[in-house]
């Protein structure tokens, strides 16, 4: 108890409310971009907040997660086109409801929606986060290495359609997570003689790269290819009412609860949630045949869930290290540069900053849902922002932060290197996530790996006698052949349709 009123006082303070009130801002505006992502939100950031204290950092990267998540959705439904990927369900029905004049209407269940899914999924993360850690807390260098493999064998899933692109950017993050020191006899690995790689690749660099910088030379790329976006008129004296969201609870609440048990799930993020809440909600519904044509319902239904998707993501990382999904690994970076080290001991030793987040998500999204009901209509207005001018923007901001870590111009250099190998991953489909995952998880599986052989004397049974170990593994054995299996299984049955 002791810890929630520390933190509801630390949260309430003008420093951290500023923070809350710049995220929200920024993560809905980034949201509203077509092809901008919460992922990309938060690697630009991410640097600005080494000079923080480590709560208000933790908590200004948090609001613009969930502010970015909701922003997705103002694109989605007035243009057609989702800002960020967990928008795309909201686009069935959001959009034909906004060609019939009721946009108003439509923003103003999606922000509801959105916030109240937040809410439910930031009440469950607080109430069973601290209870898993107080269980993780049991884990040794045996079970560190299996939940690490966990962790790593969602690269398969990350590859989409392709699991193989999963795995080939996976080994490939894997490889650069080999360069530096080695972890138990110091020696130097693949560094070239650059003494500034004695501590590998700096991750923060690694990740502006790969996302942010990425994105910035796709906008470049395609610079005067614009089109202008047509905005459907956000000021309609169409509103939701009470009545209709007290209609629209059952809804929320199922959907609320469906995204945060998927987010829990690493590697499956907000866009699958958003769809099976979608497929759920018409099927509970008594006029599914409106569905993909302009049903209320089918709004609320993904933008309730991708939401939710935010809280849930996070019991994994805060408890166990395993990011949730491709935000969450980012979100490890801006943990990592604050001292604050993901998995049980976070609860442990930084118990303050823990439970501040607990209380900060539950003001963000209230937050937004007030600012989703009165300012949209001006947020909207950001959809009209041409490439030739957000491309350079990301660019320079990209450089600001990659410098500022460390005030080193190598780490520029990282950054467009990576950037460029980025923009080559994108333009192959290949997914860049993997190799963020693979960087941050490999370091610790080695090292864990080689503790636990030293622990039980070189012998490998070490792994499987231990019963959390054996678990983790069969889980990532699982997790990491479904993706193979489940494609196996869809070309036999389009060979017998054919």
């Amino acid at each position: 108890m002791d810890l929630w009123m520390n933190a509801v006082s630390d949260v309430f303070t003008l420093t951290n409310l500023s923070a809350i009130l710049f995220g929200t801002v920024f993560g809905i505006i980034m949201g509203c971009l077509p092809g901008m992502s919460s992922t990309m939100s938060i690697a630009i950031i991410i640097p600005f907040t080494f000079t923080m204290d480590p709560a208000t950092g933790i908590i200004l990267l948090a609001a613009i997660y969930c502010a970015s998540v909701y922003g997705g959705s103002i694109s989605a439904i007035l243009l057609n086109t989702p800002g960020t990927p967990a928008g795309a369900a909201t686009v069935l029905d959001g959009y034909p409801l906004s060609q019939k004049g009721e946009s108003g209407r439509v923003l103003g269940v999606s922000a509801v929606a959105s916030g109240l899914g937040g809410i439910i999924s930031a009440i469950i993360l607080s109430t069973t986060a601290p209870f898993l850690a107080d269980q993780a807390l049991r884990f040794g260098a045996a079970e560190y290495f299996a939940v690490a493999i966990f962790g790593i064998s969602v690269v398969s899933s990350l590859g989409g359609k392709n699991p193989i692109k999963g795995l080939m950017a996976g080994v490939f993050g894997i490889l650069i997570a080999t360069v530096g020191l080695d972890p138990i006899v110091g020696y130097p690995r693949y560094t070239l003689g650059e003494p500034e790689l004695n501590g590998g690749f700096s991750l923060i660099p690694v990740l502006i790269g790969l996302f942010s910088a990425s994105q910035s030379f796709v906008l470049i790329k395609n610079a005067g290819k614009d089109k202008d976006a047509t905005v459907e008129d956000v000021s309609s004296n169409s509103r939701v009412t009470f009545g209709e969201t007290l209609k629209l609870l059952p809804n929320i609440s199922r959907s609320s609860l469906i995204g945060t048990f998927i987010g829990i799930i690493p590697g499956i993020g907000g866009d699958p949630a958003a769809f099976v809440a979608y497929n759920e909600a018409m099927r509970w519904s008594k006029n599914p045949k409106n569905f993909g044509k302009g049903e209320i319902g089918g709004v609320a239904a993904p933008e309730a869930a991708n939401n939710a998707v935010t809280g849930g993501a996070l019991i994994p990382l805060l408890t166990l290290g395993i990011p949730g999904n491709t935000v969450t690994a980012i979100l490890i970076g801006g943990l990592l540069i604050h001292g604050l080290r993901p998995g049980p001991m976070l609860f442990e030793e930084n118990g303050d900053v823990v439970y501040s987040l607990f209380i900060s998500l539950l003001v963000t999204n209230i937050l937004f849902m007030v600012f989703g009901l009165a300012f949209t209509k001006y947020f909207a207005a950001v959809l009209k922002v041409p490439s030739r001018i957000l491309g350079p923007i990301i660019l320079m901001l990209s450089i600001i932060g990659a410098y500022a870590i460390h005030n080193s111009y190598f780490d520029i250099w990282i950054m467009l290197i990576f950037g460029f190998i980025g923009y080559l991953f994108r333009q192959i489909n290949v997914p860049t996530t993997p190799i963020v995952l693979a960087l941050i998880l490999g370091p610790i599986a080695e090292e864990s790996f080689r503790q636990a052989l030293l622990q039980g004397g070189g012998e490998m049974s070490i792994f499987v006698t231990r019963p959390i170990t054996l678990v983790f593994l069969v889980l990532a054995v699982i997790s990491f052949f479904t993706p193979f299996v489940r494609d196996l299984i869809g070309s036999r049955k389009l060979k017998k349709s054919n």
